[in-house]
């Protein structure tokens, strides 16, 4: 072979060599990929070709289901039998399925079960082989209780905000409502130019009804957090919940020539002191504010870390971390803030539903969980949850401590709005600055019954809802919670 055949014979042989690794790349290392590609036609019409799996409720309600349609695709997804009110309601836990547009909420975080692809139903998968029976997805039943989840979303009514509730034994979360919201429906027609339209509507409209503002959202926490900074100071020994502490009118920031008075300008007490307890009773902001100073920035944070703070969730869908802010550039000005929920801390609402759910708990706090059990396509149960306790919080008493300041918070203070006759309620108010001009968002958490609690909420709404710059947490947040409260009680 001459010296020029023996070259282009090399050169055909690399050609060929890289088109057999190109080809071993894209077909074996790279499937993956290529199938979750959303502009792979034949992996749409592979997902919604087979049936996939219902999402159910606590009660065996069937939220979310494929329905068979005369189409290329084979199913729709509908989503509580396109009754709008109902879908928009449960959006925010189910999320949405669309064929532009991807996966959210269970029907992401559950994919593999839904759409038959998990491990654990390898069985069906291998039976189908044989038998010539499409592929089925398993069900997906959660922890969501419909009576409390109605209550919740017709409390909050037409205010922006959030619910969240939590069985504080178990960590099963019983409801989550955020508002506005959305119809997943709209979302999961086959027309791509249709959807892809309806979704740029979505993402436009105003206060993004696509988040769900529950574990996605992260806002000022506000009085709320001095449960946080009353825990802190019991659990290092710095003050007990009957000593006297300063609580002054008005309180000059560390450093700064900046004072921060109580809600309203109102006097915390006429000798300038009061026991922590009361303090907390009437949600005194200079005295937590002074006692955030004295813990400093170290014991404030290892409580917040100890609660859930700076590390997130899986319930299973991911969620926002909650912050406290690092401990080396906290100035005793940003811990005073921080000691009553302000400056640089950040909370989703169920975050505070785990604190006030782990208070509840003597303690202990539960992994928040949404699903329940998974079922595969012949009824049997391939996955069913089991409670796990991600940590100790406080001691139990602490938490007995807190529990008690919280009932007279309800009782006799800033808590009336949740006061429920016949039940001993325990909760806290917030009333979370955000900029100047701009109404205060109103947060409440509480739990129930306080001896036994199988209930533990947090509720939030955005910019004081109906009243606006007038809004308190205990005028606005609490009726909602006891709402909700009472619709758990009742089940």
């Amino acid at each position: 072979m001459n010296k020029p055949l023996r070259r282009l014979s090399i050169l055909v042989a690399l050609m060929f060599l890289a088109i057999m690794a190109s080809t071993t790349y894209h077909q074996f290392f790279n499937a993956q990929a290529l199938n979750n590609d959303s502009r792979n036609v034949r992996s749409l019409y592979r997902e919604y070709g087979n049936h996939r799996g219902p999402i159910v409720a606590s009660n065996g309600q069937i939220l979310v289901e494929s329905v068979p349609v005369d189409s290329p695709f084979g199913f729709m997804r509908t989503f509580s039998g396109r009754n709008p009110t109902q879908a928009q309601m449960y959006a925010p836990v189910t999320g949405y399925f669309s064929i532009v547009n991807g996966l959210t909420g269970i029907e992401r975080a559950e994919n593999d079960y839904l759409n038959g692809s998990a491990a654990a139903l390898w069985v069906n998968r291998l039976r189908g082989l044989f038998t010539g029976e499409d592929r089925r997805g398993a069900s997906v039943e959660l922890t969501i209780v419909p009576a409390i989840q109605q209550a919740a979303w017709d409390a909050l009514g037409g205010q922006r905000g959030a619910v969240t509730v939590i069985n504080p034994q178990t960590g099963a979360i019983l409801a989550m409502v955020s508002k506005p919201s959305y119809d997943p429906n709209d979302l999961a027609i086959h027309s791509t130019a249709v959807a892809g339209q309806r979704f740029q509507d979505l993402v436009n409209a105003p206060h993004d009804p696509l988040l769900n503002r529950n574990i996605a959202t992260l806002y000022p926490p506000g009085s709320t957090f001095k449960l946080v900074t009353a825990a802190a100071a019991l659990e290092t020994g710095t003050v007990t919940d009957g000593q006297l502490i300063p609580a002054p009118n008005s309180y000059t920031l560390p450093g700064t020539s900046h004072a921060l008075n109580n809600f309203g300008g109102a006097s915390c007490s006429p000798t300038g002191e009061m026991t922590m307890h009361d303090a907390m009773v009437i949600s005194c902001n200079t005295a937590f504010a002074m006692l955030g100073v004295e813990l400093g920035a170290e014991a404030l944070a290892n409580q917040a870390m100890r609660f859930g703070f700076n590390s997130p969730f899986e319930i299973p869908m991911h969620t926002a971390v909650s912050g406290f802010p690092p401990v080396a550039g906290l100035t005793p000005d940003r811990q005073a803030l921080s000691g009553i929920g302000q400056g640089d801390v950040t909370s989703t609402p169920l975050q505070m539903a785990v604190v006030a759910a782990a208070i509840a708990n003597h303690g202990v706090i539960m992994q928040p969980y949404l699903v329940q059990q998974v079922r595969d396509p012949d009824l049997q149960t391939i996955y069913a949850a089991t409670p796990e306790q991600l940590g100790q919080a406080i001691n139990s008493t602490t938490a007995e401590a807190l529990t008690q300041m919280m009932l007279d918070t309800v009782n006799r203070g800033t808590g009336t709005g949740a006061r429920i006759s016949g039940v001993q309620v325990a909760g806290k108010t917030g009333t979370a600055q955000t900029a100047p001009g701009v109404p205060p968002h109103a947060w409440f958490v509480a739990f129930a019954p306080a001896a036994n609690p199988t209930v533990a909420v947090a509720v939030v709404v955005e910019q004081g809802g109906n009243l606006a710059s007038e809004a308190t947490g205990g005028r606005v947040a609490a009726p909602i919670a006891r709402a909700v409260i009472q619709a758990a009680l009742a089940q």
